[in-house]
């Protein structure tokens, strides 16, 4: 720390003329000297503590600055690999899913042909059962006729 300037001669003359008894403005000075010394800072303490703490908060920027880019780095690279993962995954549920709907499209398709068949089948039975009673009542009518 750099020393102040303080004057005691001055300071125990000026006691000494206020009425104060010269030991004690003498010990008055020397702890006011003492306390000016140790406790008070100059222009210059406060200039190489201001350039200390600059200095620190440049090293602490330049720090968190590279704390920054190591962690955009490793986010940037799990954000890839996260993609990656879940890229992959869509594909496989998007093969699933298409493997799922071609069996639902089959199967289905194969209940129509079978509905389609039975109503084929069913449709042939009635018409055949309607023209065997219509050429019954034919048949009726012409006897009845004759």
């Amino acid at each position: 720390m750099a020393t102040l300037i303080f004057d005691t001669h001055a300071f125990v003359k000026q006691l000494t003329e206020a009425g104060m008894p010269e030991s004690q403005a003498e010990v008055l000075a020397r702890t006011q000297a003492a306390l000016i010394d140790e406790r008070l800072a100059t222009k210059d303490d406060l200039q190489a503590l201001e350039l200390r703490l600059s200095n620190q908060i440049k090293e602490l920027e330049a720090r968190l600055t590279n704390q920054n880019k190591e962690l955009d780095a490793r986010l940037s690279g799990q954000i890839k690999e996260l993609d990656a993962r879940l890229t992959n995954q869509n594909k496989e549920l998007d093969a699933r899913l298409n493997v799922h709907i071609n069996e639902l499209d089959a199967r289905l398709n194969h209940q129509i042909r079978e509905m389609e068949s039975r109503l084929k089948y069913d449709l042939t039975v009635r018409l055949g059962s309607m023209f065997v009673v219509i050429a019954g009542l034919i048949v009726a009518v012409l006897k009845l006729i004759q």
